[in-house]
């Protein structure tokens, strides 16, 4: 039986998909192929690197990975994603898609052509740049003629490599719907703009999952809490094993 494992983006949210992936190991559930997007392809690479879920937590709380950001001074964002490439160079364990030790698909987007670009094979981390790059947040990542940006804009559940090819396909998605979420500021209007963004692109695809995992409780948690990892991923976690 070939187990599939679509992980969207969500920001700091994305540390849930840690706890799912913990209780679907004690449950005998473990991917043999995963999709991953935005903090979804960063969770999925470090997992398909063979690291465990516990351990992959340890990582995202001791690196403080916004201190390593600095200006990008460009006309398309305020900040340099590409600087983030030494702190990942020094902890993710394989550099290339082709040493993981599960197969694994990224998903970014085009912003000239509005499409999704998928990466299978090759340089992992300027993979996991590009899929991970908030528009406007960041400088989009130049590849030949593309421009790519988060790939959550155009699509948050990157179903497609994965359709046809698997027994069973989970979807783990950590942008529930808040409907009382209050716009107190800029970065909260940003916040919210993108998430009901990338909710409009998952709703058609849910059909396709055998099992659709979405712990309610996440959307009192925005993009940026990152002090409260340990809170996501145990959400992430005790919703997934009574699921």
């Amino acid at each position: 039986m070939k187990i599939g494992l679509v992980l969207s983006g969500g920001g700091a949210r994305g540390i849930a998909h840690l706890g799912v992936l913990k209780a679907l190991e004690e449950h005998g559930l473990k991917p043999d192929v995963i999709s991953g997007v935005s903090s979804g392809a960063i969770i999925g690479a470090l997992y398909a690197s063979g690291l465990k879920p516990d351990h992959v937590l340890d990582v995202i709380i001791k690196t403080k990975i916004f201190r390593y950001i600095r200006p990008a001074w460009s006309k398309f964002g305020f900040l340099n994603i590409e600087k983030l490439i030494p702190i990942y160079q020094l902890y993710m364990p394989f550099k290339t898609f082709e040493e993981l030790s599960i197969p694994l698909f990224i998903s970014a987007a085009d912003m000239r052509t509005g499409t999704s670009v998928y990466f299978s094979e090759g340089d992992l981390i300027k993979a996991i740049l590009a899929s991970s790059c908030i528009p406007v947040l960041f400088a989009p990542m130049v590849s030949g003629e593309k421009l790519l940006v988060d790939g959550g804009i155009v699509n948050n559940l990157p179903v497609e490599p994965l359709l046809h090819t698997c027994d069973i396909l989970i979807g783990s998605h950590t942008n529930p719907n808040n409907p009382d979420f209050r716009v107190l500021s800029i970065k909260s209007m940003m916040e919210r703009t993108f998430h009901l963004a990338v909710a409009c692109n998952v709703r058609d695809r849910i059909k396709f999952c055998d099992l659709f995992i979405e712990p309610a409780e996440l959307k009192n948690y925005g993009i940026f809490d990152m002090t409260k990892a340990k809170d996501i991923f145990e959400i992430g976690y005790s919703y997934t094993k009574e699921f």
